[in-house]
C-alpha cells in the first residue's frame, strides 16, 4: 500500500502524469489501450486477413474467442495478481498477448489465427483487469479517480486508433505487420513493467480455483456471443435466452460459494456493491450501439466509410473527454450527483440520435448526430471513474480488493457481449428498413439506460462512506 508521504500528496492530473507517477500510468493505460486497439484494428482488417488466408465463414469467430478468452482471463486477475504478484502478473499477460499478436502475424489460415487470437484474448482479459486492479496498489489513493478515468479512457482511445491504423494497413493491403507491431509494444511494456511497476509479495490464493463459475459465466458468455454466428431467428434467440439462464446460474451460484470470482461483499446486505457492478454493466450496454452506428452512417447519412467510422467514435470521444474532468470530482454531493446523472445522460444522447434518425438528412442534423453520440458517451464518463473507486474502496481485504477492482473490468467485458448480441437482434427486427434498424435499437438502448439511474442511486451509499462531505 502507499506510504504516509503519498497518502498526503494532492490528487491532481499534474501529480498523476508527473515524473513520479507517469511511469506507472503508462503501463496501467498502455496495457488497456494495447487490448482496446487490438479490438478495433482486428475489425477493421478483417476483409484484407479474409481475402489474403480465408475462411469468410469463420469471420465472426474472430472476435467471439477472441471475446470468451477474455473474459476467462478476466475472472483470473485478482487469484493471478495474488499467486504471482504484481510485475510477474504484467509480465504474463503481456507475453500471451505478445505470443498470440504473433500467432496471428504467421497465420498462413484462418484455423491459426484464431489460436492467436485466443492466446491474445488470454492475454487482453489479464492487461484491462490488471489495469484496474493495480490503480489501487500503484497509485496513492488521493489518484485513485484520475488513474480510473485515464485507464478506462483507453477503450475510447483505442476506438479512435485502432480502426485508423487498420484502415492505413488495409489501404496498402497489407495486414502482418500490424499485429507484429502489437507484439513489439508488449515487449517493450513487459520491460518497463519491470522497471515500474511496485512489486506486490506472492501469497497463496485463499480459496482453490473457482472452476464452476468459471464454467458458467465463460457458458455464458460463449452462448450470447454465439448469437452472432447462428442463423438468424429461433436459432438467435436460443442462444441469448440460453446467455441469460447461465449468467443467473452464475450469480445464484456465487451468492453462496465458497470460491468465487466476485468478492463475498458484493451479496452482503449491508453492501453496495453490487449496485456499482450493476450500474456500470448498464453504461457498458450502452456502448453496443457502436457496432451499428458507422452503418446507419452510412445508409443513412450518406457517409464514406472514413466519416461513418469517426461517427461511431463520436460516443467514445465524449466518454474519453468528459471523464477527463468528471475525475476532479471529489467531494461527496458532487460524485454522487455524477454518478446518477451518467445513465439519465447517456439515454437522453441515445434518444436524441433516435429522434433525429432520417434517411439522407440536410447538413445541420447530421452535425446534430454527431452531437448527440457525444452526449450519450459523456453520461458514461460521468460516472464511470467514482464507480471504479468506490469499486475499490468497497473491502479492504487485499485479495477481496483486487476481486473487486478487476470485477469493473469483468462486468464490462459481459456487458459488451450481451449488448452486441441484443443490438443485432434489434437491428434485424427493423430489417429491411434501416430506419426502423436504428429507431429499435437506440430507443431500446436509450430505456435501459434509464433504468441504470436506480442502482446509480443505490450506490450512493458507497459514496457516502467513501468520499470527502460537501463543506
Amino acid at each position: 500500500m502507499t506510504d504516509l508521504r503519498a497518502e498526503q500528496e494532492p490528487g491532481s492530473w499534474r501529480t498523476l502524469l508527473g515524473r513520479e507517477h507517469a511511469p506507472v500510468a503508462m503501463v496501467l493505460a498502455g496495457g488497456v489501450l494495447l487490448e482496446a486497439s487490438n479490438v478495433y484494428l482486428t475489425t477493421s482488417l478483417l476483409p484484407t486477413i479474409v481475402a489474403d488466408i480465408g475462411g469468410a465463414q469463420y469471420y465472426a469467430w474472430t472476435m467471439t474467442t477472441f471475446l470468451v478468452a477474455s473474459v476467462i482471463s478476466a475472472m483470473l486477475v485478482s487469484r493471478t495478481l495474488t499467486t504471482k504478484g504484481s510485475v510477474n502478473a504484467y509480465v504474463l499477460a503481456f507475453s500471451l498477448f505478445g505470443a498470440g499478436s504473433l500467432l496471428c502475424a504467421a497465420s498462413p489460415d484462418m484455423g491459426i489465427f484464431l489460436l492467436g487470437r485466443a492466446v491474445q484474448g488470454l492475454g487482453g482479459g489479464l492487461l484491462a483487469g490488471l489495469g484496474y486492479a493495480l490503480i489501487q496498489r500503484s497509485l496513492p489513493e488521493q489518484l485513485w479517480a484520475r488513474g480510473a478515468a485515464l485507464v478506462s479512457a483507453m477503450w475510447g482511445v483505442g476506438n479512435l486508433l485502432g480502426p485508423t491504423v487498420g484502415g492505413l494497413f488495409g489501404q496498402i493491403d497489407v495486414w502482418r505487420p500490424a499485429f507484429a507491431i502489437l507484439a513489439g509494444l508488449a515487449v517493450a511494456l513487459a520491460a518497463l513493467v519491470v522497471r515500474v511497476i511496485p512489486r506486490t509479495a506472492k501469497a497463496q490464493a485463499s480459496s482453490p480455483v473457482p472452476t464452476v463459475s468459471l464454467v458458467l459465466l465463460t457458458a455464458a458468455v460463449a452462448a450470447v456471443s454465439l448469437a452472432s454466428v447462428v442463423p438468424e431467428g429461433v436459432g438467435t434467440i436460443v442462444a441469448i435466452g440460453a446467455g441469460l439462464v447461465l449468467g443467473v446460474s452464475f450469480i445464484r451460484y456465487e451468492r453462496t460459494a465458497t470460491s468465487s470470482v466476485l468478492p463475498a461483499v458484493t451479496f452482503a446486505r449491508s453492501s453496495s456493491l453490487r449496485w456499482v457492478y450493476i450500474t456500470v454493466g448498464i453504461l457498458a450496454f450502452g456502448i453496443g450501439t457502436e457496432a451499428f452506428i458507422p452503418l446507419f452512417g452510412q445508409e443513412l447519412g450518406g457517409f464514406s466509410p472514413l466519416l461513418a467510422g469517426f461517427l461511431g467514435a463520436s460516443l467514445s470521444l465524449g466518454w474519453s473527454v468528459t471523464q477527463m474532468f468528471s475525475a476532479n470530482a471529489e467531494r461527496g454531493r458532487s460524485v454522487k450527483a455524477l454518478t446518477i446523472a451518467g445513465p439519465a445522460v447517456l439515454a437522453a444522447g441515445l434518444a436524441a440520435y433516435a429522434a433525429l434518425q432520417e434517411s439522407l438528412p440536410a447538413t445541420p442534423v447530421l452535425a446534430l448526430w454527431f452531437a448527440a453520440l457525444f452526449v450519450a458517451g459523456a453520461g458514461i464518463g460521468l460516472a464511470f471513474p467514482h464507480l471504479t473507486v468506490a469499486a475499490f474502496r468497497s473491502v479492504d481485504d487485499q485479495e477481496e480488493a483486487a476481486k473487486a477492482a478487476a470485477g469493473i473490468n469483468m462486468v464490462f467485458l459481459i456487458a459488451s457481449a450481451f449488448s452486441a448480441a441484443l443490438a443485432g437482434v434489434l437491428v434485424s427486427l427493423g430489417e429491411p428498413s434501416m430506419l426502423d434498424s436504428a429507431r429499435y435499437l437506440l430507443i431500446a438502448f436509450a430505456a435501459i439506460a434509464v433504468v441504470g439511474v436506480l442502482p446509480a442511486r443505490a450506490s450512493g451509499r458507497v459514496h457516502d462512506l467513501t468520499v470527502a462531505p460537501d463543506g
